[in-house]
Order: structure tokens, then C-alpha cells, then sequence
């Protein structure tokens, strides 16, 4: 066997699989993130959708669990391997793909993984102990694609775990209660209408923070006001009491 598999393979170095780990791990955590911002929905900050999130999240993080241990399931590539070109294979033949449930359980000891890298680094066969429970290896991919596209893979990747992050958490904030009575206070003021000659407007996205504990708020809260003479950056703080409503306490320009 080992003849074998230095015609045919070569074992992966530790440096490419602890890279390829840590790039699966990013992508499946930006996978299982989103998952749950889309099962809360953009309206999750208001009070009324905050009595038992946990009823939406609970399913849908187990369902992103179970892709993350199922990530090799395909070819015995994952993400990270796929970057990094290299798979798991079957190390009594190197030419077979563990099946799923091998893959699958080989995954499961990623739960300790400060001691899966111990293993690792130490082990004089680069295995881990999920490898030596599934009785598998992992060798650099001899059909791996061009350096470029796979670049262009994990840039590709972190722009778009970014902007969903941007996105989502500015359309959760528009969506909020606290928002619609800041943009309310500041459509009813006259100074600020006075001196951009009426609103025509909101900037698409709002920054700031927004907090809800037991029923108290606290908003801060910029938003671009777009007026039919110029534009201007508004600075909202507005609280809340429990069971009450959104408070403007400050607004500055």
C-alpha cells in the first residue's frame, strides 16, 4: 500500500491541511451564519420577534452543523481542499473515496479540534484521530484546477460573507422599530427641514447599534438624510422602557 500510494499520491503537509481547515471553517461558519440571519428574517430586532428566537435558530443551526461535518461528502473534497488542493481518500486504497458515514464521523471529531491539531502536528503519518477512526488519509489532488481560479474562489468568498454581513444587518436596522420613529422625528423637524429644503429621501443604509435587554432599548443610530438642497448625516439616540415604545432622547446633525 504504501508503495502504492508514493507512485500515485502524495500525502498532503500539515501546513495545507491546517489552511484548508481553516478556510472550511470560515466558509461553513459564514454558511450556518446566514442560515440563521435568514430564518430570523430583517425584522428580528423588534421586540415583538424577540420572545423565542431560539425556536428558529435551533433548527436551522442543526441543519448548519450537519452540513459542516458533512463538508467532504463530495469527492471527498470540501472548500478548503478544493483551494488547497487536496481530498481524503481511502488509505487501504488511495484510489476509493471513504464512504459517507466514514466521512461524515471523521468530521465529528472536529468538536475537539485544539487536540485533532495536537494529533496532527505530532503524528508522524500527518493523521489526525478523525483519519485513523475513519481509516483515512489526505493526499494532494493530482487534477487540482489552476492557482488562479481558486484565488479567486476565497476572495470571492470573503466579499460576499461581508457584504451579506453589511447588508443584512443595515436592512435588519431599517426594518426596526427604531429606526422608523428616529426617521418619524426627523421628517418632523424643522430645522433640519429648513436647511435642506424638505426631504426627498433615506441613505440606503443606517449605522450605529441597537440593543434590546428585558424589554429596554437603546438605539444609536446614523442616517444619511437626503434633502432636495443638500444632504446631511443625522445622529439619533433614542431608548426604550419595557412593554413601552422608542423614545427620541438626542438628535444631532
Amino acid at each position: 500500500m504504501n508503495e502504492n500510494l508514493e507512485k500515485e499520491y502524495v500525502l498532503s503537509s500539515r501546513k495545507r491541511r491546517i489552511v484548508a481547515y481553516i478556510i472550511d471553517h470560515f466558509v461553513m461558519t459564514f454558511l450556518i451564519v446566514g442560515m440563521v440571519f435568514l430564518s430570523l428574517g430583517t425584522n428580528f430586532m423588534d421586540e415583538d420577534n424577540l420572545s423565542n428566537p431560539m425556536a428558529r435558530i435551533l433548527p436551522t443551526a442543526l441543519v448548519g452543523f450537519l452540513l459542516y461535518f458533512s463538508k467532504d461528502s463530495i469527492r471527498g473534497i470540501s472548500p478548503g481542499k478544493w483551494v488547497m488542493g487536496i481530498m481524503v481518500r481511502n488509505e487501504n486504497n488511495p484510489n476509493e473515496i471513504p464512504s459517507f458515514g466514514k466521512l461524515f464521523v471523521r468530521n465529528l471529531f472536529l468538536i475537539i479540534y485544539p487536540v485533532e491539531f495536537i494529533v496532527l502536528v505530532s503524528s508522524q503519518e500527518k493523521k489526525r484521530l478523525g483519519d485513523k477512526n475513519a481509516k483515512a488519509i489526505v493526499v494532494k489532488n493530482p487534477n487540482k484546477p489552476t492557482k488562479l481560479p481558486r484565488i479567486l474562489a476565497l476572495v470571492g468568498i470573503g466579499i460576499t460573507f461581508f457584504t451579506f454581513i453589511f447588508f443584512f444587518a443595515g436592512s435588519a436596522m431599517k426594518s426596526s422599530d427604531a429606526y422608523k420613529v428616529a426617521i418619524s422625528e426627523i421628517g418632523q423637524n424643522e430645522e433640519i427641514l429648513s436647511e435642506i429644503g424638505g426631504i426627498k429621501d433615506y441613505g440606503m443604509m443606517p449605522t450605529g447599534s441597537l440593543n434590546i435587554s428585558n424589554g429596554y432599548g437603546e438605539a444609536r443610530l446614523n442616517i444619511r438624510v437626503i434633502g432636495n438642497e443638500k444632504d446631511i448625516n443625522v445622529r439619533v439616540y433614542l431608548s426604550k422602557e419595557p412593554n413601552g415604545k422608542w423614545e427620541l432622547i438626542e438628535l444631532n446633525k
